[in-house]
């Protein structure tokens, strides 16, 4: 089993609530979301293991059961070119969970007219392989947001 744990400091909103229908719909996995706390902040890693997809405003980490988890910094944030992020760690990096791995600020994202809303995904998995799915609560960074069986 898998403990993913929160990526930054905020409260857990759910997918359902995420401003994009491709991350609502549940089209990329199923997960939770991430509303952030407003200031400068790192994102770091929900789990121990190797990061596979690095862009700044999205990254990848694969545990050693082959789950794959994907951070998503804010909504179309794709469209600020990394303009507002800095990466803090490499693509094929073996980190830990909490190591940084992008430093953003989601102030700056939402004064371009983005959401800085964070979506936390479990790629490939099905929906009923999640449990204890952190919704409606506030979470520190490293605070769990589900158990992946």
């Amino acid at each position: 089993m898998t403990t993913v744990t929160s990526p930054l400091a905020g409260r857990a909103i759910g997918l359902a609530a995420v401003p994009d229908p491709v991350f609502s719909g549940v089209m990329v996995g199923p997960g939770t979301a991430v509303d952030p706390v407003r200031e400068p902040s790192v994102a770091v890693a929900p789990v121990d293991g190797i990061v596979v997809s690095l862009h700044a405003h999205a990254f990848v980490v694969v545990d050693g059961e082959g789950h794959g988890v994907l951070t998503h910094l804010g909504i179309d944030t794709v469209q600020l070119n990394g303009q507002g992020f800095e990466l803090l760690a490499a693509k094929g990096d073996t980190v830990r969970r909490g190591d940084p791995i992008v430093r953003w600020n989601p102030v700056e994202v939402e004064a371009v007219g983005k959401s800085p809303v964070c979506p936390v995904v479990a790629l490939e998995a099905t929906p009923d392989a999640l449990a204890d799915v952190a919704e409606g609560v506030d979470v520190p960074s490293g605070g769990t947001l589900f158990t992946w069986r």
